[in-house]
């Protein structure tokens, strides 16, 4: 039997792998949960992984993957039995109930070449590198109307809970705006280039990592100049 924090949590991390394919940091989970430290949302995933609901996979970061859901978050137009007593587990056939919304096969998508720029940091900022290197090939359903994209290698782990490893190509957007929460290529003092969450904070500009080895750096927002967001990302394994 769940309590109601575990089935909201549940939900709250099936919600985010069926938007964005990925499972949700600690920090989101815990702001959803409205909770006051990530203590508590490590008990309830243990919890959650004890009862066979979630399974945690080694040597990766942020690695959830939903084994089954309670008949409360089952789909309405599924018949489901009548539970003897709270919630009857039920299996999940497979991973493509969680396939993102508009996600294509890539044997359906067309390959568009795009200028590697070289690599971006995703840990302590490097000089900024503008020259194309090579091309790569890219889905192109990742490619958002006329605008300019170009691709970067990332080199460091400080994006690692949002998803973004070192050696990953990531896909960006060229633009010079961006909302808060965008993850955005930044370039600091006119030199440095970095992956980061962007925040507007009044006349500052806070640069958010995803991962807690990493402190957010926060800038006058003279220093900062947004070159583009992240719309996609490519990995090899």
């Amino acid at each position: 039997m769940l309590t109601k924090k575990q089935i909201q949590l549940l939900e709250f991390i099936q919600k985010r792998m069926g938007r964005d394919g990925v499972p949700p940091s600690f920090d989101e989970m815990k702001d959803a949960l409205d909770l006051r430290s990530k203590s508590g949302i490590h008990r309830l995933v243990t919890a959650l992984e004890e009862r066979g609901f979630i399974r945690r996979l080694p040597h990766r970061a942020r690695a959830l993957e939903i084994v089954r859901l309670p008949d409360a978050l089952m789909p309405r137009d599924e018949p489901s039995a009548p539970a003897a007593e709270g919630f009857s587990p039920r299996v999940v056939q497979g991973s493509r109930s969680l396939r993102p919304r508009g996600a294509m096969s890539v044997v359906d998508s067309p390959a568009v070449d795009l200028p590697l720029m070289g690599r971006i940091a995703a840990g302590v900022p490097i000089e900024a590198i503008s020259e194309v290197s090579h091309h790569v090939a890219v889905p192109g359903t990742m490619l958002t109307g006329r605008e300019h994209h170009y691709a970067l290698e990332v080199t460091g782990d400080s994006m690692i809970e949002a998803g973004i490893n070192d050696g990953d190509v990531v896909v960006i957007r060229e633009q010079d705006t961006a909302e808060n929460g965008d993850i955005v290529v930044a370039l600091v003092d006119g030199q440095e280039a970095t992956l980061k969450r962007y925040r507007r904070k009044g006349a500052m500009i806070a640069l958010e990592a995803a991962n807690p080895a990493y402190e957010t750096r926060v800038l006058p927002q003279d220093r900062v100049r947004v070159q583009g967001r992240l719309v996609g990302l490519i990995r090899s394994y």
